[in-house]
């Protein structure tokens, strides 16, 4: 159920247990303020919110208040915590464990297979009674990939736990009181995605010398005596890949694609073999698509890069006469990573096929992607995002007011804003990204943008040097945050507003608390306001939210 705002789409809660959330969650705030952030944000509840515990101990001995690793508990998830997993509760003695893939109202089985010191993880073994708002997923693989570890949640029930995950962050981390009157202003109703499949733009498969088969898998027939394997990755393993055929969050004409090289590339005759993570040997390391569209016609493009070892294009030639017999097919790149690591950008880039790069619109901007280029993983989102962030942005329009776009990747954000403003001054490590943001710049006609690349985590003193004192700041860091040195430089700087572009609520929420409260240990004095924050789900059936948040000078 939904209700229109002029902030977005509110999702009404049609459960009253909702109010109960809030007893939980002073009951985690202090354990939660008290840890670092990647175990703070884990111990964060959301909106899925609880009910009474009725979770018992299935063994015989009295339960331990520290439950002891390889005990096996009967537990119910009250609610979802930041990342997606389970938060429960032992019966009796109210001791928090946490459960990858437990949904709400999920009652369950479950052993201890880690203990810190104020909580524990536990893994599901077996589901007594099913979560609320249960959906079938569409997909076979869904809970076994880690890719969409909520498919099976109803999608309403998914965008209101990301609310409040992130309401509950913003108050324990960010320490913002939710009692304040203005609170509620500033919090806004998170604006869902109506695209909930087949909605990424860049898909990375890998290559792997032994199929991952999941357990419940095991006892199926299968004929294929080969065991290489194309796909993801089994979570939390670097070396066990679960085949794939076939992904729904990614386009029709990227899973043909698939399925074809699929078919042939095992076959012993082509002499290819995939590359190993223990021994170091082997050629075929990745496999990534990207889907863009031609400008002109709207037309699909796509994009196929296989990432190898060593650079033998003889090797990789029926798959490149394979593949370009697609239509939608418009570049077969190869990137060679000669490294022993898993990453997937090369050293060197050769073209096989078509042209090196794609084409993307955005917010009526053209946008050249390459093979390692960063772009919004989500298209349509983006234009939704990046719209939110203009209104956010106040910029009045006459060209006299300075921007600077911190972490400005390929200058998708400043090149939209450019318009707009008088000048754009952008930074960012990757030299890759700011030779495509100067590309982009010029493909679009954009004279007044200014891209340079540095360590925005090492700046020195006379960083303020290289552009006049800005209007407005943007700053879209990735998921650690903003260092407390580009912090204090913010905060010396004194822009008049600083939108806040996240993709990890728990380092935004901390990066909010010094720009507006200050780090007292340290010294350091905030100076800003909170005004508004918007929730953004650019990523259906993950746990992952983006946000936007607008500070203004006090």
């Amino acid at each position: 159920m939904a209700a229109a705002t002029a902030g977005g789409v509110r999702l009404l809660h049609p459960r009253p247990w909702a109010r109960n959330l809030r007893r939980t969650a002073r009951q985690l705030s202090t354990l939660a303020a008290s840890l670092p952030i990647e175990n703070a944000e884990e111990l964060t509840t959301t909106a899925a919110a609880p009910k009474p515990l009725t979770s018992t101990n299935t063994d015989k001995n009295p339960t331990a208040y520290y439950p002891k690793r390889g005990q096996t508990l009967e537990l119910v998830c009250e609610s979802l915590a930041f990342k997606g997993k389970g938060l429960c509760k032992v019966a009796d003695t109210g001791f928090i464990v946490m459960c990858d893939r437990a949904l709400p109202g999920e009652k369950f089985i479950g052993r201890v297979t880690r203990k810190k010191d104020n909580y524990a993880e536990v893994k599901k073994l077996k589901t007594i009674s099913p979560h609320w708002d249960n959906v079938e997923a569409p997909c076979e693989f869904a809970s076994h990939c880690g890719g969409c570890k909520t498919q099976n949640l109803l999608y309403e029930a998914q965008v209101r736990a990301k609310e409040q995950q992130l309401h509950e962050l913003i108050v324990h981390v960010g320490k913002f009181s939710d009692k304040d009157p203005e609170f509620d202003g500033i919090m806004k109703p998170i604006v869902p995605c109506d695209i909930q499949f087949h909605y990424r733009n860049k898909m990375e498969f890998s290559f792997g010398t032994r199929k991952w088969v999941p357990e419940e898998f095991l006892h199926q027939e299968c004929d294929e005596t080969n065991e290489y394997a194309l796909g993801l990755h089994a979570p939390g393993f670097f070396d066990k890949v679960l085949n794939i055929n076939k992904c729904l969050l990614q386009s029709d004409s990227a899973n043909k694609v698939l399925a074809a090289i699929q078919d042939i590339w095992r076959d012993p005759e082509l002499g290819l073999s995939p590359y190993d993570v223990h021994s170091h040997h082997g050629f075929l390391k990745h496999l990534m698509l990207r889907s863009g569209r031609n400008v002109e016609t709207g037309q699909p493009e796509l994009m196929v890069n296989f990432v190898t070892s060593s650079y033998k294009p003889e090797l990789l030639k029926p798959l490149v006469e394979k593949v370009a017999t697609f239509p939608d097919v418009v570049s077969i790149m190869n990137n060679v990573n000669t490294s022993v690591g898993n990453t997937s950008v090369g050293e060197e880039e050769y073209t096989l096929f078509g042209k090196s790069t794609i084409v993307e619109s955005l917010r009526e901007l053209k946008f050249q992607i390459s093979a390692n280029s960063f772009f919004q993983t989500n298209t349509h989102q983006a234009e939704i995002l990046y719209k939110l962030i203009e209104d956010c942005s106040c910029l009045k329009g006459d060209g006299s007011e300075i921007v600077l776009d911190l972490f400005c990747g390929t200058g998708t954000i400043g090149l939209t804003l450019a318009k707009r403003a008088k000048h754009v001054y952008g930074f960012e490590i990757v030299d890759q990204a700011i030779s495509d943001a100067r590309r982009n710049a010029n493909l679009n006609g954009i004279s007044n943008a200014t891209f340079v690349q540095g360590d925005l985590n090492k700046i020195g003193d006379n960083f303020g040097e290289y552009f006049p004192k800005p209007d407005l700041v943007i700053t879209d860091p990735n998921r650690p945050g903003m260092h407390l040195k580009l912090i204090k430089f913010l905060l010396n700087l004194k822009a008049p507003r600083i939108v806040y572009v996240s993709c990890n609520p728990a380092t935004c929420a901390r990066d909010l608390d010094y720009l507006c409260h200050g780090v007292a240990e340290k010294n350091i004095k905030g100076c800003y306001k909170l005004k508004s924050i918007q929730p953004v789900d650019m990523f259906p059936h993950t746990p992952h939210i983006e946000c936007v948040c607008l500070l203004e000078l006090r």
